[in-house]
């Protein structure tokens, strides 16, 4: 079973809570404590959030729509349904830096963000993959500072991560696919969410991001040179996690939790763009790119650096146990 099943599982055994695992392939469970009882699908997908929250969420233009209405910072931008349309954009859009990703897709899945977009081949083939996940395609303006994970359970921001693109750090010695190779030895890191970490990939998005930087998987870099194989940071592209929970001030997590309430959801992970987590928020100081139904709770139990926050006890006091 997926690793934020198992260690929800593990907090309810703990608490002398009875688990029925009723489909062990779907991490589909059931907890029963007296006469309490709760159906959980995947770690986080409970009777807590109203059925149409998710459906919101998973709708990236509503979602926006929402926020924007309730006046949350959000990135600007259009949509497209066709390479035609998006041909038609270009010209919106060169010259600046782009993100361009599916109406409905969660863990980065197709998403394709565009620095110093100059290229219309690249841009051109950003919106071909993200129509291969969505008939509908958003380009956004690229929002500059880094990328926080908001964890809201209910009233609380649980965990903040900022996370890290998929990366290799050199030796001097080794190329970049023979580095992903010994990072991916790594025991920590996996497939399909069993494990803190996902595998390393070096696919069409890797290669073409390295030639971007004038490098391919055959260069050797420098001793302790840092190169990033992708420009999204989601975990389940390979990236990796550092705690901020500690670090970020309460503004930024009140924001967080009121962007989960607009959209009706107890549990809600919430990416957003800050430039200055110390700094009081105001305009486009930061700007709320994504709220995610489903987050998975074992990255703030598992950060590449820092606390482990326990998001299952949290989790499992909200569901009332």
């Amino acid at each position: 079973m997926e690793l934020s099943t198992e260690i929800l599982i593990k907090e309810a055994l703990n608490r002398n809570i009875k688990v029925d695992i009723l489909d062990a392939g779907d991490n589909f469970i059931r907890l029963i404590k007296g006469n309490k009882i709760e159906y959980i699908k995947e770690a986080t997908r409970t009777s807590l959030d109203t059925y149409i929250a998710p459906l919101i969420m998973e709708n990236k233009l509503v979602t926006k729509f929402v926020l924007k209405e309730a006046g949350f910072s959000i990135p600007e931008g259009i949509t497209v349904k066709s390479m035609e349309e998006g041909d038609r954009a270009w010209e919106m859009f060169s010259g600046s830096s782009t993100v361009i990703k599916p109406k409905s897709t969660n863990f980065g899945i197709g998403v394709v963000i565009l620095i110093d977009n100059n290229s219309k081949g690249q841009f051109m083939d950003a919106i071909k993959e993200a129509l291969k996940h969505d008939n509908t395609v958003l380009i956004e303006e690229y929002i500059d500072g880094k990328e926080y994970r908001f964890l809201v359970l209910g009233e609380e921001t649980v965990g903040i991560l900022h996370r890290i693109p998929a990366n290799v750090e050199g030796d001097g010695t080794h190329n970049i696919e023979e580095l992903v190779e010994k990072k991916n030895k790594n025991p920590l890191r996996g497939e399909g969410h069993l494990t803190p970490f996902e595998k390393i990939n070096l696919g069409k998005i890797e290669k073409d991001f390295l030639r971007f930087q004038d490098k391919d998987i055959y260069y050797i870099p420098r001793e302790k040179e840092i190169v990033y194989l992708r420009e999204n940071s989601n975990i389940s592209t390979g990236g990796e996690s550092i705690d901020y929970t500690d670090e970020v001030i309460d503004e930024y997590k009140k924001i967080a939790v009121k962007a989960a309430k607009s959209v009706g959801a107890k549990i809600c992970g919430v990416d957003m763009i800050i430039k200055d987590i110390y700094k009081l928020p105001h305009g486009k100081d930061y700007s709320i790119i994504e709220l995610n139904f489903n987050p998975a709770i074992y990255i703030h139990n598992f950060p590449y650096q820092g606390k482990n926050r326990y998001a299952e006890k949290k989790l499992l006091d909200l569901l009332g146990f």
